[in-house]
């Protein structure tokens, strides 16, 4: 068994230990089939299979029903969610694990179809050209509302009453997502954020609904239980268009972040090769890991090896793993034994029930059969 390799050294993240640095990544299942979108049993199980994680960071769950962008994503704004994740929360604690729950806005990445025919809402209206997952399939976007100062000021105050919530459901801390071309990150992008008011324009006016939204959740949440995530390289991918500013933007936004007591910062290597392009950062993790000054967990593409290097390198403190989880819920065993990685089926990712999400065994099951 191979315990002193990196990844798998305890790590201390606000006031308690990590028992790894194998963190279970925010993933979209659309497994929350029905009519309160609510998590189910069939959630509780999912993540308490994969509690060997350091920390399990939760699916995004929307914060309000305008948040609302995909068929069968689980919220954190009524009574039935907040039990449902009760459930989940206590399976998880039953198996000596620790959870963040993911608090997500879809913003203009979104359909008439979740909002009563209206427009989802959005920093301006410029229509991402992508496609939202509806009840009848994907489909084209549209050109969103762009939110008035109200509309900014309510979904200030939906972030905060869904930290509220998640308190309630017994998570851990919470991770704002601010990442993957989602209302945060609309609000931050030049091209998504054409508003000429205070929350558009120059850089730090852009970053100002984030700083809204976390100075909010800080009222409930120590700084210490909070997570934040972003993705500061994203390009042609979930609506966003990188621009000259898009580094610069980023670079202001952590620089900033040094001044709270953030339990970490969640962020991801480009999805897409921007080696090409000058305003662009190739390298997310050795560009931040000089600038910001606590806990840094790095995203996207990473295996057992280059996990543990980038953490030898001294680039990261913690990885976090995204589908190599879905088929490996014992991952961290997985890697200090050395064993075999069992390859995850895609045709299952979003499809509902059981098949593809808690029918992956375990190593010492498979060895077993």
């Amino acid at each position: 068994m191979n315990n002193t390799q990196a990844l798998l050294k305890s790590v201390n993240i606000g006031d308690f230990e990590l028992k790894n640095r194998v963190i279970m990544a925010p993933m979209t299942r659309n497994r929350a089939a029905n009519k309160d979108n609510a998590p189910t049993e069939l959630h509780a199980e999912y993540y308490a299979q994969r509690a060997g994680a350091g920390l399990i960071i939760s699916e995004g769950s929307q914060i309000s029903d305008a948040a609302v962008g995909y068929i069968n994503t689980p919220g954190i704004y009524t009574e039935n969610q907040v039990k449902g994740w009760g459930k989940v929360t206590e399976a998880v604690h039953e198996n000596d694990g620790k959870i963040f729950l993911q608090l997500w806005h879809c913003g203009r990445i979104s359909h008439p179809k979740f909002h009563d025919g209206e427009k989802p809402l959005a920093p301006s209206a410029v229509n991402p050209n992508t496609q939202a997952y509806t009840p009848d399939g994907f489909e084209d976007t549209v050109e969103p509302q762009a939110m008035s100062v109200a509309d900014i000021k309510q979904t200030v105050l939906d972030f905060k009453h869904a930290a509220e919530n998640a308190k309630r459901a017994g998570f851990d801390g919470v991770e704002i997502h601010g990442s993957n071309g989602y209302l945060i990150h609309q609000f931050l992008n030049k091209n998504a954020n054409i508003r000429t008011d205070d929350y558009g324009g120059s850089i730090e006016n852009r970053a100002r609904f984030f700083f809204d939204i976390l100075e909010a959740i800080s009222e409930v949440w120590p700084e210490n239980r909070i997570g934040v995530r972003l993705n500061p390289s994203l390009n042609d991918a979930f609506g966003i268009k990188a621009s000259e500013e898009s580094i610069a933007t980023f670079d202001h936004v952590i620089e900033k972040l040094n001044a709270y007591d953030l339990a970490y910062l969640h962020l991801s290597e480009p999805f897409t090769d921007v080696s090409e392009i000058d305003y662009l950062e190739p390298n997310i993790a050795k560009h931040y890991r000089p600038i910001y000054k606590g806990k840094l967990i790095i995203n996207a593409g990473f295996d057992q090896e280059s996990g543990n290097k980038v953490i030898e390198e001294g680039n990261a403190d913690m990885v976090s793993f995204a589908k190599l989880f879905i088929s490996n819920p014992d991952l961290p065993v997985r890697f200090a034994i050395d064993a075999p990685i069992a390859e995850w089926d895609e045709d299952t990712f979003y499809t509902p029930g059981p098949k593809g999400y808690t029918d992956y065994p375990s190593y010492d099951a498979e060895k077993s059969k």
